[in-house]
């Protein structure tokens, strides 16, 4: 066991000592902040003994007396630097004391250069931050002041002793100037391009957190329209099956009370007994119906039958229980149609067929079946009494699912049922829906 242990223990801290070591590399931006504070030190330092090696070159005793001066106001300046921007908000060069450091540091940094050529090795700290310390207006200033001291180091001091050495003066700085307009532009390219990348990441960042609060909403509203679906489906199951109870229990019983109302009346017992035969039959097929609504299943007649045999049935049925003289008709291509649209055409028929029954006092009907080119039409005419269109209820006021639940039938596959009736001169029902075949 301790072996295993002592096995697993290096694997399981390694991942522990790469996180501690790749946490001790500085980045760029740190390794930046380390020289602008320890740079001048050691750059001042270095120049400073180089200078003082060949002193006796190029300065005289008066001269090494002020050049030291200098060296030391330039380290006290950079002491108080060092302290000036501990104070400064995110310790930002580009302020007032940061322009005043770097002036006084370039123009010591001139002087002792113009006393020994060599102490350039100091003045070239001027170039690296310029950027840092002075605002965008005054960086090439700051560059093209540290060029003229490191030109004329390197054409032999300052200042030049003769024309030919003002003419190499001339030509050196014109080629530090250059380089500083080179780089200075390619150094502000390079600062507008991280500018652009931070306002970027600041916009992305942005971005995800209204992603990041648009999901967290989407999340809200999807829970809220699943119980809302689920609502609406059981809503949508509750009008299903009261339609289906009206279109099949209610136009049974009324059919059963029919017939029995008729045993009361007949006096043949062999006609009481059809009436009976009848109502029993009616009783059946309506304890199937119920059955297959609650199933959800199509209608009975269309379990073996096509569309137009079944309507030609039911048709023939309807006549002889309700007494009424009723023809249906057949026209164009017959078509095998979807489920759907033959149960939704099959119920309307079957509504109007009872509506005709019991409201119109019809003695006459005519059922129509029209296969056409994009849809199937169903008609259903009676010579009944008629009604007002205009007069009816608004859909849903009275509860009853009659004219209302033919249209809410077709409406839900894409159809309409248009109504044509006036008092004393019959009803005109049609049913209009997509022809789509089964299968």
């Amino acid at each position: 066991m301790r072996g295993e242990v002592e096995k697993r223990g290096p694997r399981a801290g390694g991942h522990g000592i790469l996180d501690a070591m790749t946490s001790q590399v500085p980045t760029a931006e740190e390794r930046w902040g380390k020289f602008y504070r320890w740079g001048p030190y050691g750059l001042l330092a270095f120049a400073s003994a180089v200078g003082a090696g060949t002193a006796s070159f190029f300065m005289t005793r008066g001269e090494m007396y002020a050049a030291g001066v200098l060296v030391a106001a330039a380290f006290v300046l950079q002491v108080w630097w060092d302290r000036a921007r501990r104070g400064l908000p995110g310790r930002s060069g580009r302020s007032l004391p940061g322009w005043l450091y770097y002036a006084v540091r370039t123009a010591i940094a001139f002087v002792l250069t113009w006393l020994n050529p060599l102490f350039s090795l100091f003045a070239v700290i001027g170039y690296f931050d310029a950027n840092h310390l002075l605002p965008p207006r005054r960086v090439r200033t700051g560059l093209l002041v540290t060029a003229v001291t490191m030109a004329g180091s390197q054409s032999g001091g300052l200042p030049p002793a003769s024309p030919s050495a003002w003419l190499l003066f001339g030509v050196i700085f014109a080629l530090h100037a250059a380089l500083v307009l080179i780089f200075g532009t390619l150094g502000e390219k390079e600062a507008e391009e991280t500018r652009a990348k931070a306002a970027t990441m600041a916009e992305l960042e942005r971005t995800n957190a209204r992603l990041e609060q648009a999901l967290a909403e989407n999340a809200g509203l999807h829970t809220q329209l699943l119980l809302q679906a689920r609502e609406a489906g059981v809503d949508d199951e509750r009008r299903r099956l009261a339609a289906e109870i009206h279109d099949t229990l209610a136009q049974g019983l009324t059919g059963i009370i029919t017939q029995l109302q008729a045993v009361t009346a007949a006096d043949d017992p062999a006609v009481a007994r059809d009436h009976l035969e009848r109502a029993q039959a009616l009783a059946r097929q309506s304890l199937g119906e119920a059955r297959r609504s609650v199933q959800d299943l199509g209608p009975g007649a269309l379990e073996h039958d096509a569309l137009h045999e079944a309507l030609k049935k039911t048709v023939a049925e309807w006549s002889v229980r309700a007494g009424i003289r009723a023809e249906f008709t057949a026209t164009g291509t017959v078509e095998p149609l979807h489920e759907e649209i033959e149960a939704t055409l099959l119920r309307i028929g079957q509504e109007a067929l009872a509506n005709a029954a019991r409201h119109a006092r019809a003695t006459r009907v005519g059922v129509t079946l029209s296969y056409m080119d994009g849809e199937v039409t169903l008609d259903v005419r009676d010579d009944g009494r008629g009604f007002d269109p205009f007069a009816l209820p608004p859909r849903g006021a009275s509860g009853g699912f009659g004219l209302g639940g033919m249209r809410a039938r077709a409406e839900r596959l894409a159809g309409t049922v248009d109504i044509e009736s006036e008092p004393g001169h019959g009803t005109a029902i049609s049913a209009r829906v997509p022809l789509v075949r089964h299968d």
